[in-house]
């Protein structure tokens, strides 16, 4: 009953994402610099920052950078570059922009790799995945549906109390309706890009809650994600 299709909707590619058709392009294109500093701020400088222990200023250079790269790149689709050709002559010249920064041979090595995969992966924390079927049951019973199905595993799996475990389903339950409430706003809306961020902040404080280890919040969320 509950096997139903699901749709991923990206709300926005991540500030240097490759343009690669015409309605992602529209929307990329459509944020204003402030906005396009604010993806930023939400997908990549927390990771430069606490993981790769890159300063403030040069995570904010590489913000620009990457800004430079996406816009270049528009322009060369639209003909209308006059010193670049091609995409992989930008990435080239972001590479030289990298190393002028004095990173370190592990942040540059990481930060390059992250790159690569951030130009055909959008940024998680700005995707919103729904499950229609969802919005057609009342949060009561949906809770009570993935209590059924979800408290067990998550007891035997992640060594987790049953009160833990259906904490854990309140929070999962909460996403899922909200993420229906989202999905509702137009892509080029760039609210729905702060919404999203919001509902994950909001869910990653309800964890804090419940009293349990990164390693099993990170559990659960693979037990609900495998569900899908």
């Amino acid at each position: 009953m509950f096997k139903s299709t699901f749709y991923k909707f990206t709300i926005a590619s991540v500030l240097w994402m490759t343009v690669q058709t015409l309605s992602a392009q529209t929307n990329e294109t459509a944020w204003s610099p402030e906005q396009q500093a604010e993806l930023f701020g939400y997908c990549e400088k927390p990771f430069l920052i606490k993981q790769l222990k890159i300063s403030e200023a040069n995570a904010d250079k590489i913000g620009q950078i990457n800004n430079w790269a996406r816009l270049t790149k528009i322009k060369i689709q639209a003909n209308a570059s006059d010193t670049f050709a091609t995409d992989g002559e930008v990435e080239e010249a972001v590479i030289k922009k990298y190393k002028a920064l004095g990173l370190s041979g592990d942040q540059f090595k990481t930060l390059t790799d992250r790159r690569k995969q951030s130009l055909s992966e959008p940024c998680a924390l700005i995707t919103v995945t729904a499950n229609k079927t969802y919005d057609t049951i009342a949060k009561p019973q949906l809770q009570l549906l993935f209590r059924n199905k979800f408290r067990r595993t998550l007891m035997d799996k992640l060594e987790v109390n049953g009160k833990q475990a259906d904490m854990l389903i309140e929070a999962e339950v909460w996403k899922q309706k909200e993420a229906l409430e989202i999905v509702k706003i137009p892509e080029t809306n760039f609210e729905r890009i702060r919404k999203a961020v919001a509902m994950y902040n909001d869910l990653e404080r309800k964890y804090g809650f419940i009293g349990i280890t990164e390693q099993q919040k990170e559990g659960a969320k693979a037990i609900f994600k495998a569900a899908e």
